[in-house]
Formats: C-alpha cells, structure tokens, sequence
C-alpha cells in the first residue's frame, strides 16, 4: 500500500451486513458487487451455514473483506477453519475467548468480542488481547459516543450494530471512528435517500464523507487514483456530488476545477472500474482504487500521470499486448503457442536460479523465472491481481504446513526432514530434474498382445479419479486440462503454403490437394454440382426414413427461432429506431470426414441455412478414396437445397470456399467443425481482409462432462461418457459424482470398462479415456462451480432435478436433463444443433443456431419534431468531440426548418 494507508485501519465505511443472503445461493456475491466500495461483507454464522459461509469465503476472499459473527458456533475449530479460509475478522462471544486465546499464530486484530458477561468481566478478559470490541443492537448512537469517550484513545476498533438504523445514526457513528454494521437492504448508492426500508435508506456517500476533511479553500478533496496493486495513476479532486456519481455509476468520476463533474474516459474512452473508495490515516485524501480501461489514466495516453509502467506492471502489459496481437514468429508468441516449451523454460530458470549465487546472478535468474512464470500466468489469463490476491490469501491461514520440500527436489539438494532422509530420487539426465507430468498430446495407446483394447490401468479402461476435497485447487484445475493440441506455429506453416496455393491455383491447386490427401486420384473435378443425380442417393428406407425425421426436428427447432417482424422503438417523440433481419446470401458449410461418415453434422449445418434462408449454400467434405460421397451426404445437401458439394477437406476446402475458384463459389460466412488444420484456416481467412468472409467459431475435439448423483443409473451415466470418447482420441470426457461413495463410482468404472469392450472404436475410446477425469465432490454447488469453469461442449445433468439445476448453469454449449435425454439425441434427431462451441469456448461462443445465419441491420427515421427533440444532444456531443461537420449536418437542417416555420 501506499504510505499512509494502513490494512490494519477499521474499514473506511460500513460493515455490509448480508446475513439474510449467505443462504440464498449466490445472492450474496450480488449484494457485494452492489456495493463493493462500501466496505467489508457481514454475516452471522450459525451451525446450520458454516457451510454457506465457507462457499462465500471462496467466492471472495482476496477481493472483499469478510466479517463472520461465529459466536454462535459450537467449537472454536470452527473459528479456525473461517480464519483459515480467508475471513478477515471473526466475531466471538465472552464463553469462546479462552479457548481462542490458546489458538497458536492467530493474528489478534482478526479477532473481535463480543461481550457476553458482566462490565467488569468483559474488561478483564479484553485486556491485553488486541481483539476489537462488539456493541451489538445498542439502543443509540449517543450512548455509543458515552462508551467510547469511556474507553479513551487507546481503545480498540468498535464495531456497532443497532435495530433500526437511521443514516443520522450511521453518519454519527462514522464520525465517532466506529465501524456501524448495517443490512445491505438499507444501502443506496442514490443521490436522496429512499423511503420504505428498515429504518430509511442510508446513503453510501454520506457515509463515506462523514469523516473526510478537506483544508482548501474551495472544500474539494484531494484524491489519489490507485490501480489494484497500489501503483499510483494520478492525482486529481473530488466533491460530495462527484463521489455520490461515482459510487451510482461504478466509474471513476471526479470533479475538474474547470469543468466540473468529470466522468473520466468519457471522450477519450480511458475510463475506470471502481473497486472501492477508502482513505488515508488523516481522514484528508480520497483514495479511489480502479480498474483501468483503454490506453491509460493520463491524458498524453501514458498508464499514469507520473509515466508509463515499470518493473512487474509493464511486463504484464507487454505480455497481455503480445497475447492479443503477437508479430508472427516473436519468440513471446511461441511461448504463448508452446506449453510444453513455456513449462520447459520455467525448469530451466527455476533450476538456474537454484544454482546462481552472486547478487547480480540471484537478481538475473530471478527476473528471468518471473519473466516465463508470468507469461504461463497471461496465456491463462491469469493477472498480477490474481496472484497477488493469492498471496493475500495464504497470507491470513492460521494453520501452518511444514514446508517440507518434496522427494526429487529434496534429494537434489541434500534436504533432511526431521533426521530423516529424503527417499531416492527418481533417474535423472544432466543431473535436471524429472520435469512434473504434463497433460500428454492425444494419442492411441497400442494394444497389447493379451488385451483387444490396449492397457491403461491394470487391464482396464479407467479414467482418473481425484476426490476434491482431499485435493489442492491447482491439482483439479491441472486435471481438466484439455489434451494439448499440436504446437500453432507448426500448424500454421503447414496451412499457410495451402491457403496460399489455393487462392493463386484455383481448381487445379484444390484437385492436387484432394488428390494427395484423401488419395481420391480418379477424380478430375473438385465439385460436384445440383441437381445432384439419384443414384448418388441410393439409401435403406430405414436411413432415409430417420434422416426425414432428424430434418424436420431441426427445421420446427430452428423456424421456431425466426424473428417474424422487425423491432421498432420510439426512443423519443419523432424518433423511431428499428432492427430488421436479412440472411446471409452465401454460405459454406464444413462437413468433417476423417474417422466417421457425418450426415448428422449436414443436417445441423444446412437447415438452419435452409430456413434461415440463404441464397447460395455450399457443402465441402472429403471425398472416398474412389472419389465418391457417401449417399447420405448427398442426400442431406439435396433435402436443404445446396448449390454444390465441394470435394475436398481440410484448409484447402476453406481456401476454396473463402476465396472461391473457378468451380467454387465464394461465400460470406463459412461454418462447421474440423480438425485442427480447418480451424487453423478458418481463422487465417477470417482475419484477411481480403477474403471478406466470418466464421462460426474456433472449434477442437469433442467433449462431453456429466454430472450424476446417486439416483443416476451407473450405465447410463458410463454411456454418454463413451458416446463421446469414441469421437477420437483427442476428446476428453469428464464425469462428476456429487457424494457418491466408493462402491458407487466403481459401479460406473465397472460399466465404463464394460462398455468401452464392446465397442469397435475401442482404440478411440483408449486414447480419450487416458487424458479423462473423474471427480467427486461434495455438493451441487461445486459441481456447478468447476463445469462452469471448465465451459463443455455438452453437459449431461444427471440429476434428480435437471431442470431446475439448469438455472445454475453459466457455460455450455447444450445441456441435456436427465436420464432419458442421451447426449445421441442431441446429436441427431432431438432438433437442437450440435455444432458446439468447444476447448472451453463456451465461455464466449453459442452453438450455432439460425441467428448463425442471419445479420440484424438497424434503421433511423426521424420526423421534422424528431429532429428538434434529439437535435441539440447530437450538436452537444459533436461539438465535444470536435467533429464540426457532423454538428452542422444538424444545425443546417434546425435552421432551415425555423427559417421555413416547420
């Protein structure tokens, strides 16, 4: 922190009592994120919520201060578990304080009394201690201002809570260097307070200036602007009107001695977050802690006022700027691009730091691990912020590990523990160390000669199984990691000379390609036109009968998606703004080929674009080896109206399609799974300009997570995990048991084993099943918690109310309830798309859909009194923004119309 600003200062403003949220699921986090400059989090703790206080601890802790009132709690361990998990104070009455005075390495300032005894003994045992003192439902304001004079200068931090608390009251006390504990229903971030709730509504702004100061003569505050790690962006003022703005807007808005109320970023859009609001040990500086947004604080575009960023904080923006937009073949964007080679690295420095001695050697070494630590942090999306909340938070644990340094490193530098040596070492080379486990590019594991499907644990395919609560966070996030993909620059230089090739070659490139890579040489045109011929289609009933049904399925799901008229809103009198829909004209859809034959993944591509309505629709998908197309295919381009059927796969079927050749025609948008060869083009062509044409989204291997309890039936829940493990050895399935015991997860181990037997694509299933996971867990919530984090393509709930578990869910691609609902149906006939967002994309992508295949254009019409009305704003703000043209484009027009008395 800057100097001057104290972490063991009471908290600036209230203590947010949340209580009657803590067991009303995530409704807490709302009502900190409500109020978030307002000052710490409240709660009562009883038996019945520790659990629902540990699950808020969690969800915070680092980014809020949490007070527990735990004096209700039956065992002090209790008490040490909260503080351990992040709590910031705990509150706890007269009958607890000797046992929690016996508690070793607690912090005394993180504990609060609550006096239940007599005056005399109350004194007796707060004396000495450090604790701060609790007055709870005191009858008035005075009579606390009675205690505090008693208590005199020395005394420690109060903190006051009162039934019916008035904003006279909260204002008073603040002035009183008390700490007043106040519901958050009685909070507003309104400029006037509110009638109707519990004793009036209490503004956070008068609060917040009850105890400021200012020494100018024009009474504005001097105000620091902080970033989250302290580091100071620029000085600059505030008044009562603009801290009161700034707290209803959650911005940084100040008060310019020119201009007046300044919301900063406004012009230039370099605005800020606002995280909180506190101030210095004198109570006469503002300090406002910000996220900043765009260039920079200062108005010469510098991170700061005082210059640019240095040390740690200019190496994140370097990194986070290279992660964006890296020049191609820079050596940060390979490490961005390599894991395997970014981990490597991080060995290498670790080890190299281990052996440096000298001063200028230890600092270079240093620099060096923090320099590859933090670019795996960035790729990961990872801050400084994140690991400095980290520290924080390991910094409050009461209970000590040993430290103990593991086995291999221990026995690399002669480590004892407790007399005893350290166990051998692994067999190492160069004298390095064995690196950790990485997660292992997918692939197949050869069959043993015993074994039709191959070893993975003692003869059977098994996924790994992690109990959550026996392991470190790191651990499981480490196990769901995806199956590393093929390093990008080796992708990339295979597909650009491709891409390349096509766009110059035309049909001739694209034949050579087909040619080469699906071996298909009899063919001597890459595209087969409509109307296709029906002995291309020659189908069983049975097939055509159920791609009849699948088609129409998809069709009502999709239609029913259709915005029937355009959207019209008056914003104000002669104003009118509308948004209609047009379809995209041209399309081209990727149908994958490879290990399986795909019609399903036509169907969920080409009808959408039927109804959609899209004049031009192209399909491309590998040819046989004979050159042929399997009839289903054809038969699905048929049914949803295809133009022609592109004979190729890979980057160069999206080359063909994306800048069309002689037999292709060139489409606007291009969608459709692929390996990573297609996603890899998909995303070159949609950055060239030149092309002209968008994507769906990036794409990778398919993955299905399903979460089960013990209703679940053991074969169902064994069977959606193998229906997407046989897609190829590169997909990851993940399976969480919520409170399954031992017997019940092996029952679906047993069945997985016994399944995965049978199938014919067992190889695949061997390959996917060595990079899957089981966890178990203990409740709904943290399974909801880690699939949210993990963002699947398909999520299976297999519960016992899926529908209901639903509203829970934040990222998926599609989500399929209950026992009768296999992710299969999904797939082919149910009517939802199974083009899905995968690799975790469903954090940012939906599946594709009909408004895949459509673009919304938005119109204006203004009537003579439209232009009155709105006239003078947009004069306002061109004038502000110095764009004299557009200010005049209106004016001429409010001139004409006084001159003419329209």
């Amino acid at each position: 922190m800057a100097d001057g600003y104290s972490e063991h200062l009471p908290p600036f403003l209230a203590a947010i009592d949340i209580s009657h949220y803590v067991s009303a699921s995530h409704q807490h986090l709302l009502a900190a994120r409500e109020l978030a400059h307002a000052g710490a989090l409240f709660s009562a703790v009883d038996a019945s919520s520790i659990d629902h206080a540990h699950s808020l601890l969690k969800d915070t802790v680092g980014r809020y201060d949490v007070y527990l009132d735990a004096s209700s709690l039956p065992h002090v361990q209790h008490v040490v578990d909260l503080l351990d998990a992040g709590a910031a104070k705990v509150f706890v009455s007269s009958g607890q304080v000797p046992e929690v005075r016996a508690i070793p390495n607690l912090d005394s300032s993180r504990v609060v009394y609550l006096p239940t005894v007599s005056s005399r003994e109350a004194e007796e045992q707060l004396q000495g201690t450090g604790y701060g003192l609790y007055l709870r439902h005191v009858e008035s304001a005075e009579k606390v201002g009675t205690i505090l004079s008693a208590l005199g200068k020395g005394r420690p931090p109060v903190y006051v809570s009162k039934m019916e608390m008035s904003e006279q009251d909260a204002v008073e006390l603040c002035r009183q260097d008390a700490v007043p504990i106040i519901a958050s229903r009685q909070l507003t971030v309104a400029a006037e307070a509110e009638a109707g709730a519990e004793g009036g509504s209490i503004r956070v702004a008068s609060m917040l200036l009850a105890r400021v100061a200012s020494d100018r003569p024009d009474g504005l505050f001097t105000t620091l602007v902080v970033d989250e790690r302290g580091v100071a962006l620029g000085l600059v003022y505030s008044n009562e009107e603009s801290v009161a703005e700034s707290l209803r807007s959650g911005r940084g808005v100040y008060w310019s001695r020119k201009r007046g109320l300044w919301r900063k970023g406004d012009t230039s859009g370099d605005w800020q977050e606002l995280v909180k609001i506190d101030t210095d040990c004198d109570n006469d500086c503002l300090r406002f802690i910000v996220r900043q947004q765009g260039k920079g604080f200062c108005h010469l575009q510098t991170a700061t006022c005082f210059g640019e960023y240095h040390g740690l904080s200019k190496l994140q923006k370097t990194l986070q700027s290279r992660k964006r937009s890296a020049p191609q073949g820079s050596y940060t964007a390979r490490l961005f691009n390599d894991s395997k080679m970014l981990n490597a690295k991080i060995m290498e420095e670790a080890s190299e730091l281990c052996e440096a001695t000298s001063k200028e050697d230890i600092a270079a070494e240093a620099a060096d691990v923090l320099y590859f630590a933090l670019t795996k942090a960035v790729a990961a999306d990872v801050s400084l912020e994140d690991i400095e909340r980290n520290l924080d938070a390991k910094s409050v644990k009461v209970k000590r590990r040993k430290g103990d340094a593991k086995g291999p490193y221990a026995e690399k530098f002669g480590v004892v523990s407790n007399g005893t040596p350290t166990a051998a070492a692994p067999v190492t080379t160069n004298g390095k160390l064995p690196k950790k486990e990485e997660v292992k590019e997918a692939e197949s594991q050869p069959k043993a000669s015993n074994d039709p499907a191959g070893t993975t644990k003692d003869g059977r395919i098994q996924m790994r199984r992690f109990v959550t609560s026996k392991e470190q966070a790191s651990t499981v996030q480490e196990a769901l990691q995806r199956p590393s993909q093929r390093s990008t620059d080796k992708i990339m230089n295979i597909v650009h000379p491709i891409i390349t090739s096509v766009r110059s070659g035309g049909d001739k490139a694209l034949l050579s390609y087909t040619h080469k890579f699906e071996k298909a040489t009899s063919l001597s045109s890459p595209v087969l036109k409509a109307p296709f011929p029906d002995r291309l289609m020659q189908l069983p009933q049975e097939t055509i009968e159920a791609i009849d049904v699948s088609f129409e399925n998809i069709r009502k799901f999709h239609a029913a998606q259709r915005e029937e008229k355009p959207l019209e809103v008056e914003t104000m009198p002669g104003v009118t703004c509308s948004r209609f829909v047009r379809p995209i004209e041209r399309v081209g859809l990727y149908v994958p080929g490879g290990t399986a034959v795909l019609p399903s993944t036509a169907l969920m591509l080409g009808v959408p674009a039927m109804v959609a309505g899209c004049k031009t629709i192209v399909l491309a998908t590998p040819p046989r080896a004979d050159g042929s197309i399997t009839p289903e295919i054809v038969y699905v381009a048929h049914k949803v109206g295809a133009e022609s059927i592109v004979l190729a796969g890979g980057a160069q079927a999206v080359a063909a399609m994306a800048y069309g050749t002689e037999n292709v025609s060139k489409v606007d948008k291009i969608l459709g799974p692929g390996n990573q060869f297609v996603t890899a083009a998909k995303m070159i062509v949609s950055n060239d300009t030149s092309a002209n044409v968008a994507i769906d989204m990036p794409a990778g291997p398919s993955e299905v997570l399903v979460i089960c309890d013990r209703d679940a039936n053991p074969a169902f829940v064994a069977s959606d995990l193998l229906s997407q493990a046989e897609h190829g050895v590169d997909s990851q399935v993940v399976c969480i048991a919520i409170g399954l015991s031992e017997s019940e997860v092996q029952c679906i181990e047993d069945e997985l084993h016994k399944q995965a037997m049978a199938l014919p694509r067992v190889d695949m299933v061997r390959g996917a099943i060595e990079h899957s996971v089981t966890l178990i867990v203990d409740t709904l919530e943290e399974a909801m918690e880690l699939s949210n984090a993990y963002a699947p393509e398909h999520l299976i709930l297999q519960l016992q109310d899926p529908v209901k578990v639903r509203e829970m869910v934040q990222n998926a691609g599609s989500v399929f309830c209950g026992q009768w609902t296999p992710e299969s149906v999904g797939d082919y006939s149910a009517g939802v798309n199974h083009s899905l967002p995968t690799y975790g994309y469903a954090k940012q992508y939906s599946g594709v859909n009909l408004g895949s295949y459509v673009k919304h254009i938005t119109s204006s019409n203004l009537t003579a009194e439209g232009l009155k009305n709105v006239g003078k704003s947009v004069m306002q703000l061109a004038g502000v923004e110095a764009l004299e043209a557009h200010r005049r484009a209106v004016e001429i027009r409010l001139d004409w119309m006084r001159e003419n008395g329209v």
